[in-house]
């Protein structure tokens, strides 16, 4: 083929979905202003037709985010087939919002909504029917983000970090340190105690610090076990990212939890973080409980 005849990269095919009130409406709109054009409440049946209009009038580069959810009835049930088939012929990548009962219930509450599949029963009934008719997409998700701890803008924070850049292939990894005493990151696809290691709190002079602090970095990756674990479990990580992309797949959570998650997993996590940023990985690190004591 010449250059000319060469045809275009075809653009990203995101489907959001997931549980009401989980933040399908906030991901939407953050997938729009990364310039993807977005459909809401789509029938499943539909996307194919949707991607032919899009090519047609925008052109086949353009990024499509359609959001898909039970309201669609019936033809909710034939999304997971459309996808399976991959009737659209662009990558599509499933992404999956989803937090707690608790959660979800007190902001369908403040809302002053009723759940669509709640009939005349309760809130809670309508969830519940609605996490298994989602059971499958869920365990099939490209990308699942649980917003139960999150506010807008650190869901807005997650989207933009997985889809900003549209054209990229490479696989994005997202380490994320964490305390066992808030609870692990039920999103998180790998999860790593480092616990084993000696605690810094005990340590007078390196008590405030935290795992970002040269001191308290030092001290940490200095312990028995430290050394070891880093350089076996690095490899493991890198290992599974080639298999994720072989695979299709472009997104992997790692979570590094300690007690509190101030000390070891902030240092660890920012290790491993360097360690994978110099094997050529896309990766980005935060700390989830940092600063919660």
């Amino acid at each position: 083929m010449t250059e000319e005849t060469v045809p275009p990269t075809r653009g990203e095919l995101v489907v959001v979905t997931g549980m009401t009130g989980a933040g399908r409406s906030t991901a939407a709109k953050e997938l729009e202003d990364l310039g993807f054009y977005v459909v809401d409440n789509l029938p499943p049946t539909l996307l194919p037709d949707v991607v032919k209009l899009v090519d047609d009038s925008l052109g086949p580069t353009q990024g499509i985010a359609v959001v898909v959810d039970v309201r669609s009835g019936s033809f909710f049930h034939t999304l997971h087939a459309n996808l399976a088939q991959g009737a659209t012929g662009r990558r599509t990548t499933l992404l999956f919002l989803d937090a707690s009962d608790e959660v979800l219930v007190r902001r369908q509450e403040a809302a002053r909504r009723p759940h669509p599949l709640q009939a005349s029963g309760r809130l809670l009934d309508g969830l519940q029917r609605e996490r298994a008719v989602l059971a499958d997409l869920r365990s099939d998700a490209d990308l699942m983000i649980d917003t139960t701890a999150l506010n807008v803008h650190q869901l807005t924070d997650r989207v933009a970090e997985a889809f900003g850049t549209v054209h990229s292939t490479r696989l994005k990894v997202n380490i994320v340190s964490f305390g066992f005493k808030y609870g692990i990151p039920v999103d998180a696809d790998f999860v790593a105690d480092m616990r084993f290691l000696p605690n810094p709190f005990w340590v007078p002079e390196l008590r405030a610090g935290t795992g970002r602090d040269v001191g308290v970095a030092d001290y940490v990756k200095s312990q028995p076990g430290a050394a070891e674990f880093l350089d076996g479990y690095v490899p493991v990580l890198a290992g599974v990212s080639a298999g994720y992309l072989r695979e299709g797949k472009r997104f992997m959570r790692v979570a590094i939890g300690c007690t509190g998650g101030r000390h070891r997993s902030v240092a660890m996590s920012e290790e491993i973080g360097r360690r994978l940023i110099d094997r050529g990985l896309e990766v980005r690190v935060t700390h989830r409980d940092l600063g919660r004591e």
